[in-house]
């Protein structure tokens, strides 16, 4: 998201640009208003220039079918993942979507965006704070740091709330499994990520095709596309003696960028060649701290935000069955996603939003709320849900540290966010879902290591089991109000992971 960011931003149920509801130029197969037997109607070529997801049947005959039927509505493809049958394509013509939805075997078909084809504006909706360290923190930290102790690490309060400093002493974690940072891309050449990044496994998917040469996973800009760098640290930032330590800090890390520069849209086409990527790459787990974009909950009763949700439903389902835990964080704008209505106001984020009541239950966050995905909770310092943090009985599944400012810890710095790597060989502190996320991403890469043979929803099933809840707070907020048991409730799911129980057989 940013949305406190990358677990940024998050929908409305404007028509997308260009799609508006005029009659079609174009082919539309079994329609009265077919060109002349010999002919073919001309294609319209007046809209903007969008991209779009054709999501169809696997049969060889059917994706032929459908390619053809892309080429002859004014689209051309980018990328077609015949796997899964979802087709990335471009077009200018405004039917496209719906001519595509009329050809037989399209089971959807939508605008991945409302935007053309253009460098987008930065959008800093939600983004998280950031604060680089200072030399005094700095100093503070290295004095009172203990042997066996990363210089900074007496500044992440977040290491001790899940065991991750006694898990180190047992199991800092497998060198044969990694985890895929699906974001911004990541700054490999950071000294606390370079000893255990995994260029193998990298590649930018910005496009909706995956690129893999040599530094396309780097982040466009240091100031502005840092949000993969800090996930990346908290995951697996080594422990060698410099900075700050990573949940799980002997296993790899791998970056598939899919953000738009300047951090600003995860978009369905990119996010799909990337979890495509990682299950086609031998990654074990992924990370997913954003939403995909434009809209922050994608509803079955509109054509274009079904189809971005089959789309990226399809590439996260088919990750899983090649054995990819997939983590995703819940979102930052104090929701409850087991509510009966929520009000969205922020979508479509690439164009105009407009305001719109939305069903959580037929209205997804995406990936967040897909089946399969391990959606995270936030917590602060005193273990309390994050005040940002998205909730929900039955949507959460497990919590961890997130960072909260209004919760300050007794350490040096007394800074309630989460201390992680940036690009440039730098460090900051950010708060957000985005940073719970990567906790759980290293927990589940720790769980790999020890249970190497475990498929994911194994995996997923031991997460959970382990984790410590501390049940609903005596108080809890009034616009946050915890549901359920001592054993599972809205505000932590099933707990707390617990990095020390990950490492023990």
């Amino acid at each position: 998201m940013a949305q406190l960011r990358p677990r940024r931003r998050h929908a409305a149920l404007a028509l997308p640009v260009g799609l508006a509801l005029t009659a079609s130029l174009g082919f539309l197969p079994g329609t009265a208003s077919a060109a002349a037997p010999g002919t073919q109607a001309k294609v319209r070529t007046d809209g903007p220039l969008l991209s779009y997801v054709v999501n169809t049947g696997t049969q060889r005959a059917t994706l032929d079918q459908v390619k053809k039927a892309v080429g002859r509505n004014g689209g051309s493809i980018v990328e077609s993942y015949d796997k899964i049958g979802v087709i990335v394509a471009h077009s200018k013509n405004p039917e496209f979507a719906k001519a595509l939805r009329a050809v037989p075997g399209v089971e959807s078909a939508g605008a991945s965006r409302t935007a053309p084809l253009t460098p987008a504006a930065t959008t800093d909706v939600g983004k998280p704070e950031k604060l680089k360290l200072s030399k005094s923190n700095a100093l503070a930290a290295a004095r009172t740091a203990k042997a066996g102790k990363e210089p900074l690490e007496s500044l992440q309060w977040d290491l001790p709330a899940i065991k991750a400093d006694k898990a180190a002493k047992i199991n800092p974690g497998s060198r044969k499994v990694t985890v895929g940072v699906i974001d911004t891309g990541v700054d490999d050449t950071h000294p606390d990520l370079a000893p255990n990044f995994s260029r193998s496994q990298s590649a930018s998917c910005v496009t909706g095709k995956a690129d893999t040469s040599a530094g396309a996973w780097r982040p466009y800009d240091a100031k502005s596309d840092y949000h993969g760098t800090h996930v990346a640290g908290t995951i697996a930032a080594a422990r060698n003696g410099v900075g700050v330590a990573g949940v799980a800090p002997n296993t790899k890390v791998s970056a598939i960028k899919v953000s738009t520069k300047g951090g600003s849209f995860f978009y369905a086409e990119s996010v799909v060649c990337a979890f495509v990527f990682a299950a086609d790459h031998g990654i074990e787990v992924t990370n997913n701290s954003y939403y995909v974009d434009p809209w922050l909950f994608n509803c079955a009763d509109d054509p274009d935000q079904k189809a971005i949700a089959d789309a990226v439903g399809r590439a996260t389902a088919y990750a899983d069955r090649k054995g990819v835990v997939n983590v995703a964080s819940a979102g930052n704008s104090n929701f409850d996603l087991a509510a009966k209505k929520i009000k969205d106001t922020s979508s479509p984020n690439d164009t105009k939003p407009v305001s719109r009541d939305v069903d959580p239950s037929t209205c997804l966050d995406v990936p967040a709320q897909l089946p399969g995905v391990v959606t995270v909770s936030a917590t602060g310092v005193n273990s309390l849900k994050s005040y940002y943090s998205n909730y929900g009985q039955g949507v959460i599944d497990v919590a961890a540290p997130g960072g909260d400012v209004r919760q300050v810890p007794n350490a040096p710095a007394k800074d309630g966010r989460i201390l992680s790597t940036m690009p440039g060989g730098d460090y900051a502190w950010l708060q957000g879902t985005s940073m719970a996320g990567p906790h759980v991403a290293g927990v589940a890469a720790l769980l790999k290591s020890t249970h190497p043979k475990s498929n994911p929803a194994e995996i997923q099933w031991i997460l959970k089991a382990q984790a410590k809840n501390p049940g609903c707070p005596a108080t809890a907020p009034a616009d946050a109000p915890c549901t359920g048991t001592k054993n599972i409730n809205s505000h932590y799911g099933y707990g707390i992971v617990d990095a020390l129980a990950a490492v023990k057989k």
